[in-house]
């Protein structure tokens, strides 16, 4: 079974990402804590639209990374 660490990158954010000690190179987040995203996999076809204007938010490098996505 995996084993997950939480962080947030701004005490006041919504979005927790996950160090998965178990893989290297991925980039995992959650809302809930349940529910695990992986960020080049699920963003943005996979959040509802509440999460991803939530994410875009608190990461404008990726929303812009992944302009070309929408």
């Amino acid at each position: 079974m995996a084993s997950f660490e939480f962080y947030k990158n701004n005490e006041g954010d919504t979005i927790l990402w996950v160090d998965n000690v178990e893989s290297v190179g991925e980039f995992l987040f959650t809302f809930d804590k349940k529910k695990i995203y992986n960020l080049f996999a699920d963003y943005p076809h996979n959040l509802t639209p509440k999460e991803k204007a939530i994410f875009d938010k608190e990461n404008p490098y990726w929303r812009d990374f992944f302009s070309d996505r929408m």
